[in-house]
């Protein structure tokens, strides 16, 4: 295992971090008013906007499980295609699962919606950059021992800290301490969030801590 790779990664995950913190920052330089509180909604939309773009790039840039096979204009369409619909059906699913777990199934609609499309960007869209539209491979990679590269790995935990985030993220909604944060979704939404860049740092410094354990299979 090349620590350039892994230098590589921690460089690209710190970038993501760096986003993140940015989406909480800037737009109150420009907007009046605005906070990850008192505008989370607003927040909610920049963050996940900001976090795709940037992770789209990355991915067009590093090309980190680029394939080998040439691919025609038209299926390069068609796969982006497919991801469009497997991002949307993604957010579909989060938002059944989020109502399933005790979010208000009417109230609150564009609430839950903005969680589930965060929680997709956070792990789905991440899936979609890095093995396409391959049901299969999302299997495979989050299989035991079924990561193939450092990117893979690195795409396990993020995707497990994220929602591991949003899950813990629910337990303060119940206590009556009457806190902003308590509003639906803030807390969860945060929580993802929290998860999101832990999982972004701490991914690099486990595969760096047991890259003498790690080895990976050919393809």
């Amino acid at each position: 295992m090349k620590e350039a790779e892994i230098r590589r990664l921690l460089a690209t995950n710190l970038l993501s971090v760096f986003t993140i913190i940015l989406t909480a920052v800037v737009p109150s330089f420009f907007w009046d008013g605005f906070t990850v509180l008192g505008t989370h909604l607003t927040w909610l939309c920049i963050c996940s906007v900001c976090v795709s773009t940037l992770n789209i790039i990355l991915h067009l840039v590093l090309k980190p499980n680029q394939s080998h096979k040439r691919s025609s204009f038209a299926h390069k369409i068609s796969r982006f295609l497919k991801c469009c619909i497997y991002f949307f059906m993604s957010c579909i699913l989060f938002h059944a699962i989020i109502v399933l777990y005790g979010a208000p199934l009417i109230e609150s609609v564009t609430e839950t919606f903005l969680f589930a499309v965060l929680l997709s960007t956070f792990t789905t869209l991440q899936c979609l950059c890095m093995l396409g539209p391959n049901i299969q491979a999302w299997i495979r990679v989050f299989s035991k021992n079924g990561a193939m590269s450092i990117w893979e790995s690195s795409l396990q935990i993020t995707t497990i800290c994220s929602i591991l985030g949003a899950w813990f993220g629910a337990f303060p909604i119940p206590l009556d301490w009457d806190r902003p944060w308590q509003v639906w979704p803030i807390s969860c939404s945060l929580g993802a969030t929290f998860g999101y860049m832990a999982g972004l740092i701490i991914a690099p410094l486990w595969i760096h801590w047991n890259r003498k354990q790690l080895t990976y299979k050919s393809r």
